[in-house]
C-alpha cells in the first residue's frame, strides 16, 4: 500500500470539479491549494485578486469564458489559435506564479 492521503487527489478533483473546474476558476483555485497548501477561502481571494476579480465571480461561467480566453490560459471547448495544453499550463504558472513541474520538465527538455 502506498504512503500519503488516500483521498487526497479525489477530494481534490471534487473541489476544483465543484467550482467547475476549467469552466470557471476550479482548476486555478485547485492548484493553488495544492502547491501553496492554501485553504479554500485563501485560495480564492488569492486567485480572484490576480484575475482582478471578485471570488464570488470565479464561479461565473461567462465570466471566466471571457476571461480565459483573453489570457489564453485554456477553456473547455476548443478555439483555433487558443493555447492548449502545456502551453496553457505555462500561462497559468506565469499568472500563478508558480512552477508547474510538467512545464518545467518540457522547458529543461528544450535546453
Amino acid at each position: 500500500m502506498g504512503s500519503g492521503d488516500p483521498f487526497g487527489m479525489p477530494v481534490s478533483h471534487s473541489l476544483a470539479s465543484g467550482m467547475g473546474g476549467i469552466r470557471t476558476a476550479g482548476d486555478l483555485v485547485a492548484r493553488m491549494q495544492l502547491h501553496r497548501k492554501m485553504r479554500l477561502p485563501e485560495a480564492k481571494a488569492f486567485v480572484a485578486a490576480k484575475l482582478g476579480l471578485s471570488p464570488v465571480e470565479l464561479s461565473d461561467e461567462v465570466v471566466m469564458r471571457e476571461l480565459r480566453e483573453e489570457l489564453d490560459i485554456g477553456v473547455i471547448t476548443s478555439v483555433p489559435g487558443a493555447s492548449k495544453a502545456l502551453a496553457a499550463k505555462a500561462r497559468i504558472g506565469r499568472l500563478l506564479d508558480l512552477k508547474i513541474n510538467s512545464v518545467e520538465i518540457l522547458k529543461e527538455k528544450m535546453k
